[in-house]
């Protein structure tokens, strides 16, 4: 990969997930997919930022995290092989992308947790750590639009990804992408520990405290309610 586009994963993807599933036509028949058979980056940057991570999130969102990007490398390897940009972009972004709901972030702002979190991010990926800046802006805008979900426009391939896999963790959405084994293995490895209700708990948190956040556009009650039924995860939770 020699240029920005291709290694940040800024290639522009339809943002209606239905659109992209019919041009495949049929979905490839997914296969067991192990953490310790997948590559985790460990350049510094990786390395800061996943002790970043570790160090501020929960325990739970930490888990939910490094689960999106297992989940996520199953879904990019084996459904749609010509995405391009580097594991390390993608690894920070899963990182650094529910940054916005730690204790220490999520009642210091008046706005939503995720253009909050992407600010973080950017600031922590560019400033602090240096960087390249396509770089941090590309986890900076999939943070910022990791619930952007419609049917309309355009999204970034890493924006795209960490919305499939978030939504596959979080309410198990789009459950013919990922193979059970893997759940398995994931799961083992990261414990969700009752993650449905923690997440829930969260939606409502950010709702109550920022009755405008953009977590409303996904629906008041149908949103915590929909992570609360998730029964594709109910067998690990």
């Amino acid at each position: 990969m020699s240029n920005a586009i291709d290694m940040y994963g800024w290639a522009a993807q339809p943002r209606d997930v239905s659109v992209l599933l019919d041009r495949k036509n049929n979905n490839n028949e997914p296969k067991p997919q192990t953490v310790a058979g997948t590559s985790l980056p460990d350049t510094p940057l990786a390395v800061a930022v996943l002790e970043y991570a570790r160090k501020q999130l929960p325990i739970e969102t930490f888990n939910h995290s490094m689960r999106v990007y297992y989940y996520g490398k199953a879904i990019q390897t084996q459904q749609f092989p010509d995405w391009r940009f580097t594991d390390e972009t993608y690894l920070l972004t899963c990182l650094l992308h529910d940054i916005g709901t730690a204790d220490r972030y999520i009642s210091a702002t008046r706005m939503s947790f995720e253009f909050y979190g992407g600010m973080l991010a950017l600031d922590l990926i560019s400033r602090e750590l240096k960087a390249p800046i396509e770089q941090a802006e590309s986890v900076a805008e999939a943070i910022m639009r990791h619930q952007d979900i419609g049917e309309t426009g355009k999204i970034t391939t890493i924006g795209l990804l960490i919305q499939l896999a978030t939504i596959f963790d979080n309410m198990g959405g789009h459950k013919d992408l990922v193979h059970k084994d893997t759940i398995q293995d994931v799961t083992r490895q990261f414990p969700r520990k009752k993650w449905s209700s923690c997440f829930a708990a969260t939606i409502r948190k950010e709702n109550g405290l920022k009755p405008w956040a953009h977590t409303t556009a996904l629906g008041e009650d149908d949103f915590p309610n929909g992570v609360l039924n998730n029964q594709l995860m109910e067998p690990y939770d």
